[in-house]
């Protein structure tokens, strides 16, 4: 089952009557909100409801967390990146949510909506009624007051009642000593000790967060001192809003309690944190380490604060374990910072690091010699991971209006968003910033230059060529080469989709001469590639081979394997166009192999599909449908239309050579109507099937929705993998190397191609080459069938 829910770290204690009332009311309404001030446990809930629900959704449960949003274009756009949608055209995020999931049935969890209710309620309200199997799960301190909205107001543990009963029985008294267990494992409860939980708890009013903060106590405390301490600090619970609700004020008095008790490196540390959305330890020395707070000492005030519950482990990524504060602690934590007056020196800290992180993926991305791939992919994992830190920055820098800063993290992050595809975030915020005025022209035409990138690959081609030429000129003004290079690169693109080849081939002689001159084999590389691309337009295959295999050796040298991915598909056209379609297959099949390994959706279907049409000129019917198969859903699940269309019509033609007329048809009807309503043109050759039945078949397609052509193209491509079942070839009938051998055997044992390099003291590119290799020689199309031969 599809889903991102996080893995519960401790035990779920309580709320049965809400999660079964909760559970009912997603039976019958399509939007629940889980209402409640800060700490009363909504997202602890929310997200209990959604992991019992999942089987209710087919196409999954998925989690957006809306504290960072603060407009109707980013709430939309954090719903889609979270869903992995990728625009291939200009058109607002929310449009390209509705044509993903106008068929999808799945549950969006949207949590900590209170920062930007209406845009969350605007959003749902455009969903809603085109996407009629979808449902959401919120959580806010206010309703979204939209039309069909049920709400379940979120209460408190229910707590003992003074000599009622056992106090045991009560919610909060359970979560208290849970809690209690777990950070004193030797933690009883004895009569004495259980009548100070419960004078806790109902000084607590049932809060989960509080109880869960005095709980993280015991270590220190014993349960009377906490109890006697509480006592002292609500006797008068009027610090803070006056006219705000007891429970809001209790809670507030609890958070009070709570960093009084630290020392002041703690406290210090905490309001310092605030700045984050989450973070490592490295990044937390960069941003929060000063003379009076140095960063050796960070580690164990971490542990502290962990160890009281203020800060919480997220677990590891990438290599670094990461931590998060609850929002409401967050929220409470700023406004220490702020009341420090430090709040405007530790965000513009924050904002450096981001900016270097950033600014770094962006050299090592364009970089020559001497820098290795696992450099470049190690800055790119590093942008990716503080996504959600550079959204902050990002978002930061516009309300204050940092014009320079912004733009410098615009061009800096133009690699990250285009390998992950998230071009629509790229083009909104260097939009934003160029909106904006600013007195250096040099990053002006930096940026205008990244803008054009993004349009041309969103099928922009106008707005590509508009803001590209003023980009530039800039550029060029300002003695940039490297931009100057970039910009006649996608310039030259934008003419060779346009047909005019000679003011392309122009171009890239400029940049061929200029980044000879310059000694920037990246962008040299990127212009022998796009000399092939207009070669091969024209039919010169001959040529078009040998700029490609140019570009190639020159990618290689530096030990660009993401450059290297990208140009051995158009390689790999160019060889199954001139009919070599075993070099074909070589070069689509490292190009998947490193594909996978970056993880790109874009790239990725384009290898597959490359490989399933090669395969079907090959005869090998099966593996061809499955390539094909997962390239189109790869394509439709992350909104790439132009994908999605091809992906339809490469399937088509496959049934057509297998004489399924009518179907074949039908699905290149809806390819067809799919590109027309996408703003692409229709592919140069027609399809062969006129006339009679064939018309009304054509006309059938053209009247799919693009959910109904997928799912009809995915029954056709199961059917013809299972018609056509690839015998395995047996061990000893295959011709690999010794190496290639030693290769398998490790991907048979489940390790990935960082570990299998780590273990034979080679490189990950050159593990992917050996399992490319591996691949075509077995006629294979992925790891598991090389980890299903090696073990059978």
């Amino acid at each position: 089952m599809q889903q991102n829910l996080p893995l519960e770290l401790d035990s779920f204690v309580g709320r049965a009557r809400d999660l079964d009332a909760i559970l009912r009311l997603l039976g019958v309404h399509r939007v629940v909100t889980l209402c409640g001030m800060g700490g009363i446990g909504k997202t602890r809930l929310a997200l209990r409801a959604a992991a019992q629900a999942v089987d209710r959704f087919s196409d999954g449960v998925w989690l957006c967390e809306m504290s960072e949003t603060t407009t109707r274009e980013a709430v939309a756009a954090r719903i889609a990146c979270v869903l992995g949608v990728r625009s291939d055209h200009e058109c607002a995020p929310d449009q390209v949510l509705v044509d993903l999931l106008r068929s999808r049935r799945l549950l969006l969890v949207l949590d900590n909506c209170e920062h930007a209710v209406q845009h969350v309620a605007s959003v749902i309200e455009q969903l809603l009624p085109r996407c009629p199997n979808v449902s959401f799960l919120v959580t806010s301190r206010e309703p979204l007051h939209i039309e069909g909205e049920a709400l379940w107001r979120v209460p408190p543990l229910t707590v003992p009642d003074p000599g009622h009963g056992d106090p045991l029985e009560a919610e909060s008294v359970q979560l208290f000593v849970d809690r209690a267990r777990a950070h004193a494992h030797d933690f009883t409860v004895t009569p004495e000790r259980l009548e100070a939980i419960a004078t806790i708890c109902r000084r607590l009013d049932g809060i989960p967060l509080g109880i869960e903060l005095a709980a993280a106590r015991v270590r220190l405390l014993s349960v009377a001192q906490i109890a006697e301490r509480l006592r002292d600090r609500f006797t008068m619970l009027t610090y803070g809003d006056r006219n705000a609700p007891v429970r809001q004020r209790t809670l507030r008095a609890v958070l009070d309690w709570s960093y009084d008790m630290l020392d002041e490196p703690e406290r210090r540390l905490l309001r310092r944190l605030s700045v984050f959305s989450d973070w490592d330890l490295d990044l937390a020395e960069r941003v929060c380490a000063d003379e009076s707070l140095p960063a050796h000492c960070l580690l164990d005030l971490m542990v502290s604060l962990v160890d009281r519950s203020l800060v919480t482990v997220v677990g590891e990524v990438q290599g670094r374990m990461r931590y998060r504060m609850l929002d409401t602690i967050r929220q409470y934590a700023l406004a220490r910072l702020a009341e420090s007056g430090e709040e405007t020196r530790l965000r513009l800290r924050h904002r450096e690091q981001v900016l270097a992180l950033a600014e770094e993926l962006a050299h090592y991305a364009v970089a020559g010699y001497g820098v290795s791939w696992e450099q470049r992919f190690s800055a790119f994992q590093r942008v990716c991971a503080e996504r959600d830190n550079v959204r902050t920055a990002l978002t930061w820098s516009a309300e204050r209006g940092d014009v320079v800063e912004g733009l410098r993290l615009c061009v800096a992050l133009r690699p990250y968003w285009m390998v992950n595809g998230l071009l629509a975030e790229g083009a909104y915020w260097t939009d934003r910033f160029l909106a904006m005025d600013c007195a250096d022209e040099t990053l002006r035409g930096q940026a205008m230059v990244r803008r054009a990138e993004l349009a041309w690959d969103r099928a922009d081609p106008s707005h590509a060529v508009t803001i590209g030429e003023e980009g530039l000129r800039l550029c060029q003004q300002a003695g940039d080469h490297g931009s100057v290079a970039l910009g006649l690169n996608i310039l030259a693109m934008s003419d060779i989709r346009a047909g005019r080849f000679d003011r392309a081939e122009q171009r890239l002689a400029e940049s061929v001469t200029l980044t000879r001159a310059t000694d920037d084999p990246w962008n040299e590389g990127i212009a022998r590639s796009t000399q092939g691309a207009l070669a091969a337009r024209q039919g010169r295959w001959e040529e078009a081979r040998d700029r490609y295999e140019e570009a190639l050796t020159l990618l290689r040298t530096i030990d660009h394997w993401w450059g290297v991915g990208i140009t051995l598909i158009g390689r790999g056209r160019v060889a199954e166009a001139s009919g070599d379609l075993r070099g074909a297959e070589r070069c689509f099949r490292e190009a998947l192999d490193i594909q996978r390994m970056i993880g790109g959706p874009p790239e990725l279907a384009r290898c597959l599909a490359g490989v399933g049409r090669v395969l079907a000129s090959q005869g090998k019917v099966a593996e061809a449908y499955r390539c094909l198969q997962e390239s189109l859903t790869l394509c439709h699940n992350t909104g790439q239309r132009l994908g999605t269309a091809r992906g339809l019509l490469a399937i088509a033609k496959v049934a057509l050579a297998e004489g399924r007329a009518d179907e074949a048809t039908r699905l290149a009807g809806a390819a067809d109507a799919l590109r027309e309503r996408s703003g692409h043109p229709a592919p140069r050759k027609k399809w062969p099937l006129q006339g009679g039945t064939f018309t009304l078949r054509w006309e059938e397609g053209r009247r799919m929705d693009s959910d109904e052509a997928v799912c009809a193209a995915v029954q056709v491509a199961e059917a013809g993998a299972a018609s056509d079942a690839a015998p395995l070839l047996d061990a000893n009938e295959a011709v690999l190397t010794p190496r290639e051998r030693e290769v398998a055997e490790l991907i048979g044992q489940g390790m990935s191609n960082r570990s299998i390099a780590e273990r034979l003291f080679i490189s990950p590119a050159t593990v992917a080459r050996h399992v490319a290799n591996i691949n075509t020689k077995l006629g294979f199309n992925s790891r598991n069938q090389i980890a299903a031969w090696i073990n059978r």
